[in-house]
């Protein structure tokens, strides 16, 4: 699921219509979770670069301090 969202935000991004996507992780039950956060999915895509896999507490306090 969450390459194919990817894969659907980089499309997004693409067409012009955005700067850049978020996909956020939240809750602890992802098992993979530090993979997709860290980077794993990144070399498997040919254009990831404005799409940001963050977990819910990084994105909360990116939101407060106005970086988004």
């Amino acid at each position: 699921k969450v390459p194919f969202e990817v894969i659907c935000l980089a499309e997004a991004v693409q067409s012009g219509e955005y700067e850049s996507a978020y996909l956020v992780l939240g809750g602890p039950g992802w098992s993979l979770r530090d993979f997709y956060t860290g980077d794993g999915l990144r070399r498997h895509l040919s254009n990831p670069e404005r799409v940001n896999i963050v977990n819910l507490e990084d994105f909360v306090a990116s939101a407060n301090q106005g970086n988004l």
